[in-house]
């Protein structure tokens, strides 16, 4: 197989997330949410494996007119924001006037968080929260929180991507990688296990969601807080 064309065959791997967001908004639109969220997750999956594969196969060298970042951008917007925010007012989960703000501020906010430039640290971690609505409106649908604590959560993250705080990117961060993605495999395998079940699994699945989803959200901040040690 050519270099060009393992190239486009991770573009077509990348571009086939739209068709995952097209299908978890069409069993949005029907208020079939664990359905909703395992087409998310589908394309959580596709995103974790597809810049690995566009940097081993040099896509931008190989493959240069379509541009692969931007690509994954507008298919992140769709599943990372776009239609969590879309469930999370839907759904009723956050009624009312809470609905409408966690809308509001999801939607306005991460626009302006993925055209930041600084998005991305020295270290490849994120700078600021990095817009995944897709793992904490699952986190709200499975944990049920009262509709201000989950209205809370949302604008303390949303503040949370402006901010100097630091998020690891399971694959790209090298320090603690190897706790790092496992955890995150784990956070996947857990949340489609949740929306299989209809956001009623076994305590363990819970008790596993909320941890996995506790140390994606923390580690980079211990990261800064405790210095790499030299060499």
């Amino acid at each position: 197989m050519s270099p060009r064309l393992r190239a486009l065959l991770v573009h077509l791997l990348t571009a086939s997330g739209a068709v995952f967001a097209m299908l978890a908004m069409l069993a949005a639109v029907q208020a079939h949410w664990g359905l909703m969220f395992l087409w998310l997750v589908v394309a959580f999956v596709v995103d974790g494996v597809d810049g690995p594969l566009a940097r081993r196969f040099h896509v931008s060298l190989h493959a240069p007119r379509i541009d692969g970042a931007l690509l994954d951008l507008i298919i992140d917007y769709l599943t990372y924001v776009f239609i969590p925010a879309y469930a999370l007012f839907q759904s009723g989960i956050l009624p009312g006037w809470t609905g409408w703000a966690a809308l509001v501020l999801i939607t306005f906010a991460s626009a302006l968080y993925f055209a930041d430039t600084r998005m991305k640290t020295a270290d490849k971690s994120f700078s600021g929260f990095p817009a995944c609505w897709n793992m904490v409106a699952l986190a709200i649908f499975a944990l049920k929180p009262a509709p201000m604590l989950g209205l809370a959560i949302v604008v303390v993250l949303s503040a949370a991507m402006f901010l100097p705080l630091r998020f690891v990117h399971p694959v790209r961060t090298r320090r603690w990688r190897r706790v790092s993605l496992p955890v995150a495999m784990a956070w996947t395998f857990l949340a489609a296990w949740t929306a299989a079940r209809g956001f009623d699994p076994a305590g363990w699945v819970m008790w596993g969601l909320a941890a996995t989803s506790l140390y994606l959200l923390l580690a980079g901040i211990v990261q800064q807080i405790i210095p790499a040690r030299a060499g």
